[in-house]
């Protein structure tokens, strides 16, 4: 991630439309579309579903999540729980804490699922790795609910 950050700040520094602000219209239509490209695609980089999205992409797989989902039974039972715990976060005697909790358990699961799409992904084995960014794609949506429940949750107590 210092990487994708420290290349990111070389490119912007190089394209950046204020570098361009007394240049003809053309090119600062030029730098603007190119910052625009830069910021796409770090986003791309640090986003570990966009990025293994890409990566099938690369080899000419296109996946459209709207449209798709895992068909994994114990994996679909396991995201009802867990969207069950979270509407009933209210009536732990430490909500925060188990947020917390929950939000490490997704973040290993997740580290786990890119480990197997990346081995999947080496081993070409495409359909496997569509597979994973569909399981990745519940674990990015349950981090972000997680993330903003915490928020809401501190807010109230703190705030």
């Amino acid at each position: 991630m210092q990487k994708i950050q420290q290349q990111y700040m070389e490119l912007q520094k190089q394209v950046h439309p204020d570098k361009f602000a007394n240049a003809s219209d053309q090119d600062k239509r030029i730098s603007m579309q190119q910052t625009s490209w830069i910021n796409e695609a770090k986003t791309t980089l640090i986003n570990p579903v966009l990025r293994a999205i890409y990566l099938l992409e690369l080899k000419g797989i296109d996946i459209n999540l709207a449209n798709e989902t895992t068909m994994d039974a114990a994996f679909l039972m396991q995201q009802i729980e867990m969207r069950e715990q979270l509407e009933n976060i209210q009536d732990k005697a430490d909500p925060i804490a188990t947020l917390d909790a929950l939000a490490d358990e997704l973040k290993k699961s997740s580290s786990t699922m890119m480990q197997n799409f990346s081995h999947s992904y080496e081993k070409n084995d495409l359909d496997e790795s569509r597979e994973w960014i569909r399981k990745l794609q519940f674990m990015e949506k349950a981090k972000t609910e997680v993330n903003s429940l915490t928020a809401t949750l501190e807010d109230e107590l703190f705030g």
